[in-house]
């Protein structure tokens, strides 16, 4: 019997909504009101308009897109991590290949109905993937990117051999827990379980939980939950007196090396499983983390240089000063979490401030000041965050004006990215001057949001699903 016949009820059965699933969460009672200074609702930019007729037509161009990738992928860089999409050539993570684009594809082409390219991945997967290397990985990418994907597709199609390489590469990746302090070192070598890397940040120390605690769930195994909470919690008690983490902890010591305080790289994560911890697990402890963070966030972080115009910053941890006035695509998911958070009215504020950054070169920067609407960092890697959160407001609110945006977004990427063999990234948004790169996220991530944004609501059932910071769809199973 084919495969692809065989996993799809089961596939369906996640896709559908639940009877018994939660509601959409009303604003937390513990979320702080907005300062009286940024009341001011922002002047909404025209987007485009996408009736029903038109979002079909967008998922169907999300699909080929996905297609096109998928194939350049199969053609020229098969059984490696990547495609360079400009020579043609794969790119290999290190001297050993661990299969980053099948396994952060597969759920993806699973949700887009693509079997015949799921059923590629799968066998790439199973056939090829192990992770018996004498090589030294970075827990955090490794965890998101190759533990998430595998445990969400297991859970999309019952095969045992992709949990069984989930159980496999958690117990490889779990030395990195025993340090002094229980905060991850940042490496470990898969066949000897040696690990390096004292200097992390909240991002890799604290984005652990949903998918270390699934393969728990899974498995019957708890220590690999209390091992990654133990981290999640060990990072948010050194926060400082005013509720903020800085950018970077020594994980022996305990201590912080880099006071910076933000929501962009090396942080993001961090704030977004403290509340996705809760809602997958029901963790309690998760919860009244993110009740005590996200107060501090507002505060301190949250920034108004314009009237109604919302963005949020980076100050000093321990006294809230503002040290620069630097947002980009990673920050960019901050809309999304608020929204999940039930704060629709800062997450609308915040979209806009996405859009306007997009608009500004046609595509988003990595980096941009937004006081003075100026580009820092010029690259765009083929980020999802800004679609992701275009997506959750369309599901929060049903305005048709977030598939307007991601429209914008999506017709705007597929001419500034597109290549013969696949999408690559930009080295410069101002000059469009492309990059030979498509890192896997593109079909994780990227490729996901904008076809959910797009597609039927009861393609995905939204509130039975907790998606890893790398898109990939858990599913209360236990």
């Amino acid at each position: 019997m084919n495969r692809a016949l065989r996993t799809a009820p089961l596939v369906a059965a996640l896709m559908l909504a639940l009877s018994a699933c939660n509601p959409s969460p009303a604003p937390s009672d513990s979320t702080p009101a907005a300062p009286a200074a940024a009341a001011a609702t922002p002047t909404l930019a025209t987007v485009p308009a996408v009736d029903e007729a038109e979002a079909a037509r967008m998922a169907e161009q999300v699909r080929e897109a996905t297609r096109h990738a998928w194939q350049g992928y199969m053609q020229y860089a098969k059984g490696h991590d990547d495609l360079k999409p400009l020579s043609a050539k794969p790119r290999d993570w290190y001297p050993q290949p661990l299969l980053m684009s099948p396994v952060d594809a597969l759920d993806t082409l699973l949700l887009l109905g693509m079997d015949k390219e799921a059923n590629e991945a799968r066998e790439l997967i199973v056939s090829q993937l192990s992770f018996d290397q004498d090589i030294d990985v970075q827990n955090f990418e490794v965890t998101i990117r190759l533990l998430g994907g595998l445990l969400s597709a297991y859970q999309m199609t019952n095969d045992e051999r992709l949990l069984k390489l989930a159980d496999d590469l958690g117990t490889r990746l779990s030395p990195v827990f025993d340090s002094p302090t229980g905060l991850p070192y940042t490496h470990v070598n898969l066949r000897t379980g040696k690990t390096s890397g004292t200097i992390s940040n909240p991002a890799e120390t604290g984005t652990l939980l949903l998918e270390f605690g699934t393969l728990a769930k899974l498995t019957g195994k708890q220590a690999y939950y209390d091992k990654a909470k133990r981290a999640l919690v060990e990072t948010h008690n050194r926060r400082s007196k005013i509720g903020l983490v800085g950018l970077n902890i020594n994980v022996e010591t305990g201590e912080w090396t880099n006071t910076d305080a933000s929501i962009a790289g090396g942080i993001d994560s961090y704030y977004e499983y403290l509340l996705k911890c809760w809602k997958l697990f029901g963790d309690e402890d998760c919860k009244r983390m993110w009740d005590e963070s996200i107060g501090p966030l507002n505060q301190y972080l949250a920034d108004e240089v314009r009237e109604g115009e919302l963005w949020y910053g980076h100050a000093d941890m321990n006294t809230g000063a503002r040290t620069s006035t630097t947002y980009g695509a990673l920050d960019a998911f901050m809309p999304g979490l608020l929204a999940l958070g039930g704060d629709l009215d800062r997450a609308k504020r915040l979209q806009e401030s996405n859009l306007k950054m997009w608009r500004l070169h046609g595509i988003e920067p990595e980096s941009l000041d937004y006081a003075a609407m100026e580009v820092r960092s010029p690259g765009y890697a083929l980020r999802p965050e800004i679609v992701e959160s275009a997506y959750y407001l369309h599901h929060y609110t049903g305005d048709t004006r977030y598939r307007g945006m991601g429209k914008e977004f999506f017709d705007d990427f597929v001419k500034h990215t597109r290549t013969e063999h696949g999408f690559a990234a930009l080295k410069d948004v101002r000059s469009k001057e492309k990059d030979d790169s498509m890192e896997s996220f593109l079909f994780a991530e990227t490729f996901k949001y904008y076809y959910l944004l797009f597609a039927p609501a009861k393609t995905l059932d939204f509130d039975g699903v907790v998606f890893n910071t790398e898109a990939h769809p858990l599913r209360k199973t236990w």
